[in-house]
C-alpha cells in the first residue's frame, strides 16, 4: 500500500483543517488506517485510528471531541477532519496503515505502511 497525505496548511487557533490520505493497492479496505504526527523536537505520537470497515475508530485524549477519523473504502481515502485547533497541534501528520485492529499499543505497533507527512500549522 503506497500512502500520499494531504491537506495541511496554516490556520489560525480555533480554526479548521481537513486532512486526506490516498491509498494505493486493491487491498486499502483490509487495512486499520491511522494517523500520527510529529511536532518539531517531539516524538512522533498516535493521532486516530480508524478500523477496516469504518465500524471503530480510536483517537487521543489531546484530539478527541475536536478531531474525527472516518475512511471511504470505494474512494480508497481516510480522513482526519480537525476541529477547534490549537497552537499545541502544530505538526507534521503522517497518514499509516496497521496490519488489524486492536488494542492501541498493537495498532501502533503493527503499522506496516506509511505515507509522506503534511505539515500542519497553527497560529495563536
Amino acid at each position: 500500500v503506497q500512502l500520499q497525505a494531504s491537506g495541511g496548511g496554516l490556520v489560525q487557533a480555533g480554526g479548521s483543517l481537513r486532512l486526506s490520505c490516498a491509498a494505493s493497492g486493491r487491498t486499502f479496505s483490509n487495512y486499520v488506517m491511522d494517523w500520527f504526527r510529529q511536532a518539531p523536537g517531539k516524538e512522533r505520537e498516535f493521532v486516530a485510528a480508524i478500523s477496516s470497515g469504518g465500524g471503530s475508530t480510536d483517537l487521543a485524549d489531546s484530539v478527541k471531541g475536536r478531531f474525527t477519523i472516518s475512511r471511504d473504502n470505494v474512494k480508497n481515502m481516510v480522513y482526519l477532519q480537525m476541529n477547534s485547533l490549537k497552537p499545541e497541534d502544530t505538526a507534521v501528520y503522517y497518514c499509516a496503515s496497521s496490519r488489524s485492529w486492536g488494542p492501541r499499543a498493537f495498532i501502533v505497533a503493527t503499522v506496516q505502511f506509511w505515507g509522506q507527512g503534511t505539515q500542519v500549522t497553527v497560529s495563536s
